[in-house]
């Protein structure tokens, strides 16, 4: 294949100023500088007025820049021609961009339009009317990968292990239903990458419950999914490819180096947040230490949760494996982060994958993909 062919890079994140949203963010993951003054700065070298409030930060976004850097930095040394577009949610300024310019194939690390995940569907979907080969998951798997409680739906049916569960919406009596038992964990409906996740999360009470099922109500304005909370350890399994997926190395998130006051799970400051606690607290494990049988039965529940919920060129499988060796599925990530640091990436070494040499691989199984069309 010729290493000639032009590669975009498009992500989404907002631009509201001339300051880089790393400028705000100290290394342990709090503000370091006044947004609204740091902003109003900007704005005056620049000649303008500035009033704007500075946007809640995602640092989820953060790491959206830094995987960005990594990919690029991965297809040049492949020898692409690589651009990078960033979205900023103009759709008709994208669209006029990808009908002039065409690039060969788009890597698409756009993740949500204007704060909605939702929306990152539709994004994909337009590749698709302009007819662009595209890496990653299509519109209709992402759209099922960010309605959990649907995803839930899916594999319980076809007989694949994920914890009991309820969905409570705002207008909902918050009423556990018989065999749901605390402790629980209450997460947002919608949402990818821990957002809404953390140590208050795990419920072991009513009164617990009904306050924080109204603090995802409040906070993201949907239904809240409650989950049976599954005590044990957490394994991600990374897989690669679409016509022949393979699954790589078994992780685990080791969770020995949190307070013992704090939860194991890996809540959006463990994933995002760098200096806290919880972030300090949970470290990556690949190979992740299982019986021949515990490793078959995880590998094989995963690959089958990658075609029923759609996922193509790259994915990962989160589960929890109890005391007793019994897997639970919790998620399943199309497109999910692929940064030189992440676990996607350190499953992939552990099989005897470059970095770049991963990303390269993403590329090829997309290209693979549009060619069998």
């Amino acid at each position: 294949m010729s290493k000639k062919l032009r590669i975009s890079i498009l992500f989404n994140e907002q631009v509201v100023s001339d300051v880089d949203i790393r400028n705000i963010i100290a290394e342990n993951g709090q503000l370091k500088r006044d947004p609204d003054a740091l902003l109003k700065k900007a704005a005056a070298e620049k000649g303008r007025k500035s009033t704007k409030a500075a946007p809640a930060l995602d640092l989820s976004e953060v790491g959206v820049l830094d995987e960005m850097e990594d990919i690029k930095k991965a297809l040049d040394s492949l020898g692409y021609k690589t651009t990078i577009v960033n979205v900023n949610s103009e759709m008709y300024r994208l669209i006029d961009y990808l009908r002039a310019d065409r690039p060969d194939v788009i890597f698409n690390l756009v993740e949500c339009v204007e704060n909605e995940s939702l929306m990152e569907m539709n994004v994909a979907g337009l590749y698709d009317l302009l007819k662009i080969p595209y890496t990653g998951a299509g519109p209709l798997a992402l759209g099922t990968a960010l309605n959990k409680p649907r995803v839930k739906e899916i594999l319980t049916y076809h007989g694949i292990r994920t914890p009991d569960y309820q969905v409570f919406r705002p207008e909902d009596r918050i009423v556990l239903k018989e065999g749901m038992t605390f402790p629980l964990i209450v997460k947002p409906s919608h949402e990818d990458g821990s957002v809404g996740i953390s140590d208050r999360s795990i419920v072991n009470s009513a009164a617990e419950l009904r306050k924080q099922v109204r603090a995802i109500h409040a906070e993201f304005q949907q239904p809240a999914l409650v989950e049976q909370y599954i005590e044990g350890r957490e394994l991600n399994v990374a897989i690669l490819g679409a016509m022949n997926p393979r699954v790589l190395p078994v992780s685990e998130i080791d969770f020995s180096g949190l307070p013992s006051d704090m939860h194991k799970i890996v809540s959006y400051e463990a994933k995002w947040m760098h200096g806290t606690a919880a972030y300090v607290g949970t470290r990556g494990v690949c190979p992740a230490k299982l019986t021949a049988r515990q490793e078959a039965e995880i590998k094989k529940s995963a690959l089958a949760a990658f075609h029923l919920i759609g996922c193509r060129d790259y994915a990962r499988v989160d589960f929890r494996l109890t005391a007793d060796g019994v897997p639970y599925v919790l998620e399943v990530n199309p497109n999910p982060d692929i940064s030189a640091t992440a676990g996607f990436a350190r499953s992939a070494r552990t099989s005897g994958l470059s970095y770049p040499e991963t990303v390269g691989a993403i590329v090829d199984s997309a290209l693979e993909r549009w060619n069998q069309q």
